[in-house]
Formats: C-alpha cells, sequence, structure tokens
C-alpha cells in the first residue's frame, strides 16, 4: 500500500480503502432499489468479531435500521459486518420497516454464518416508502461473493451508498503503533439533508487496531465533535444518520487506551479520516460549487468558537453570497451576532481568505476585485477573531446555489 504525506504523527494514505486495514472485506452490488443501474445495496465484513462503537442522529424520527443497530452494538460491542442500501430509508416505515430491518441483519447474518446480533444494518434514501424486501433478499443471497479486500471491493461499496452524491468519499491513514503500522480507514456519503448532530448522513470506519469498545466508542464520539458534528449543508438533520467503527485487532499491537504512549497519534489518525470525510461531505452538498471553511478563534470557549462557527457556515444568507461571490462581511457578523454565545459586538475581526474586511467591529477599506477573484475559487475560507478568549473551532459547509433547489424540489421524482 502506498504511503502519502506524512504529518507530525501519522501518515496520509492516498490510495487506502475501508479494505485496507487488516481483517476487512467489503462489496456491492445493484439489487433494484434504485431506479438506475447504480449499486445500491452493500457491505462491510470483518475475518474476526470487531470491537465496535456507533454514533446516531438526534432527530427523534428514527429509522428502523438505526434501532437495528444500536441493539447489535450495545448487545456486546463487537460485529462482524454491516450492510447497507441506498434508494430507500426504510424510515417512517411503522412495524414492517423494522421487521424488514431486522430480516435484512438476519439473511445477512445466516448468509455469512455469524451471529445476527453481530451484524449492522443502514439504510438511505427515500422517507416513507417501504423496502423492496425481494429486491433486498436477491441481493443479500448474492452480496457474499461479492465481497473481496481489493481495491475495486471497496469501491463498489462506496458506490453502492450514494444517494445525490456526486462522488464517493473515503480517506485512510496509517500510524504506528508499539512499533507496528495500523491503518484507519473510512467511507461515508451524504449530500443533503446534512446538518449532524452526532455524524454524518453514512459513515463507516474500520482499522486493524487492537483497541476495546468503550476505548472506541469514547474517541468516536469525541472526533465526531470536532469534525461530523461542525459540518452543515442544509440545516437539517436526517432520520438516518449513523457512524459506526470496527476495529479488528489484527495489526498486533498492545490493546489502545488513553494511557498508551501510542494513543496521541492514533487519536490524530482517526480525526483525520473523520474531517476529510466531514470535508468531502460539505464540498459535495446537493448543487454546491465551493467549499466553504469557518474558522473562528478568541472566543469565551471552545463550545461557543463551535456554535458560531456553525451559524456562520450555515447561514443562508452567507452561502448565497459566497454563490455570488459577493464580498458581503455583513452577513457575516450578523450571523456571529445571532449565534446565541457571548460576543462583544466592538471586537470583531473578520477576514475572508487573506483580506481584512472588518477590524474591532469597523469596517475596512479592501480591494473589492480581489474579494471577486478569491471567491470565485472553490474553496472559500471565512476567518472571525472574537477577541473575548481562547476558544477556537472550524466548521465546514458551501455555497447556496439554484441547483440545490432543483434537485430538492423534485428529490422524489
Amino acid at each position: 500500500m502506498g504511503q502519502g504525506n506524512v504529518t507530525a504523527s501519522f501518515t496520509i494514505v492516498p490510495d487506502g480503502s475501508v479494505t485496507t486495514p487488516k481483517g476487512f472485506k467489503a462489496g456491492g452490488l445493484h439489487c433494484g432499489l434504485k431506479k438506475t443501474s447504480r449499486h445500491d445495496l452493500g457491505a462491510i465484513v470483518c475475518e474476526v468479531p470487531a470491537a465496535a462503537a456507533g454514533v446516531y442522529t438526534t432527530n427523534v424520527v428514527q429509522a428502523a435500521p438505526i434501532k437495528v443497530t444500536r441493539e447489535s452494538i450495545g448487545a456486546g460491542g463487537v460485529l462482524r459486518a454491516v450492510i447497507v442500501n441506498s434508494g430507500n430509508a426504510n424510515a417512517c416505515t411503522g412495524r414492517q420497516g423494522e421487521d424488514d430491518a431486522y430480516e435484512m441483519r438476519g439473511r445477512f447474518a445466516e448468509a455469512l454464518g455469524v451471529p445476527a446480533e453481530q451484524v449492522a444494518v443502514a439504510s438511505t434514501g427515500v422517507i416513507g416508502e417501504l423496502l423492496k424486501m425481494d429486491r433486498v433478499r436477491g441481493g443479500i443471497a448474492e452480496l457474499p461473493v461479492r465481497l473481496g479486500s481489493a481495491y475495486e471491493a471497496a469501491d463498489d461499496f462506496c458506490q453502492a451508498i450514494l444517494t445525490t452524491d456526486l462522488v464517493k468519499k473515503e480517506a485512510c491513514a496509517s500510524v504506528v503503533v508499539d512499533g507496528k503500522t495500523v491503518y484507519v480507514a473510512g467511507a461515508s456519503k451524504g449530500s443533503g439533508m446534512i446538518h449532524p448532530n452526532m455524524a454524518t448522513m453514512l459513515g463507516f470506519l474500520t482499522t486493524d487496531a487492537s483497541i476495546g469498545s468503550e476505548a472506541l466508542q469514547k474517541l468516536l464520539r469525541e472526533a465526531t465533535d470536532l469534525t461530523f458534528n461542525m459540518i452543515t449543508v442544509d440545516g437539517d438533520t436526517s432520520t438516518n444518520d449513523m457512524l459506526v467503527a470496527m476495529a479488528s485487532g489484527l495489526a498486533g499491537n498492545r490493546k489502545l487506551n488513553e494511557a498508551h504512549p501510542d494513543w496521541p497519534a492514533f487519536a490524530a489518525a482517526v480525526r483525520y479520516v473523520c474531517e476529510s470525510l466531514a470535508k468531502a461531505i460539505a464540498r459535495d452538498g446537493e448543487g454546491a460549487t465551493k467549499l466553504v471553511e469557518v474558522q473562528v478563534s478568541g472566543a469565551v470557549s471552545d463550545e461557543a468558537a463551535q456554535a458560531i462557527a456553525k451559524t456562520v457556515v450555515g447561514s443562508s444568507l452567507v452561502k448565497s453570497a459566497v454563490f455570488g461571490a459577493d464580498a458581503n462581511w455583513g452577513r457575516i457578523i450578523a450571523a456571529v451576532g445571532r449565534a446565541g454565545r457571548p460576543v462583544d459586538p466592538e471586537t470583531v475581526d473578520i477576514r475572508i481568505g487573506e483580506i481584512v474586511t472588518l477590524t474591532q467591529s469597523r469596517p475596512v477599506p479592501f480591494d473589492e476585485e480581489a474579494a471577486l477573484d478569491y471567491l470565485k475559487g472553490d474553496t472559500v475560507v471565512i476567518r472571525v477573531d472574537l477577541h473575548m478568549g481562547e476558544g477556537a473551532a472550524t466548521a465546514w459547509g458551501c455555497d447556496l446555489t439554484y441547483d440545490y433547489v432543483r434537485i430538492n424540489a423534485a428529490y422524489r421524482t
């Protein structure tokens, strides 16, 4: 496996995938849930019982697969597989939807020869329609022979989980733990209905590190709060949001926990993978043409900075101004002020890229043409310094375009 850029504590693996960590296979196929011939059923399988962790949507309306996966991971913190369908969310489908999710779990477990409680289930797509279970059953029967550890098999999985996404989303890093090379990899999907209060639309992490489920759960939650929970596309939290992590333990390291000397490096690798996936979701927001990054510093706390950064990046007026390449800093400071966190209205600095537009809440003359050129790029960074404390945070989103309305005006048709 090729190695890429080396950071202070881990190495980015540009050609890695969810099957790069030892012990994992993946695959995907078209079973007929989508109207097109695109893949719509996929799975990740571990050859040994894997320590597992999960975070889920905070929407009180939760899809049937959320219940099933919570139950599976809660049964012992161990998974052997996760099966995922796209094209249908299996949400708001009542008792029949639950029965269908349990059937997916049971049939795939039987096909693999593993306990049903060691299989997680995830779904994404249209809300309120029952699964075409005859097609799902046929796909599950065929899926085991489609599993593999090659990159092509991982690609099939990535394609199988997409809905309105334009591109697949994956990331991989390696880190040395106890002298052993440990891999952390991930795949996700998400383009619309993105304002996570837990994770992304759907996300899946694999690692061959030896780590207990409790330590993995804590690490996953912390990484999620700084990455997936800091993105927004449209302010809507899905009924199906789920992030699942599986650790095979086959790298051969001593079991990781916070007291382990290599824990910081491993945690950094996990955060890198999560951040890469989160930013890819924001960049691929429905109809988006730009990735928007908002950096807030000088807040009274990190929590305050997070709330302010997410308010700015989620502002429809800010998003529209970025789409129109309009350096309208007034919309930025207005969003800062309505975030519900302490702000001194006399001490705010704002930069768009490196262009200073506001100092101590006073306008600064700037080159409008230079700002226009900058805002026409595919990545826009907005920096806000509140000069009130040490709190800092970064959030990611995208611009708001005509295409977003077009896509969502006809999502079901």
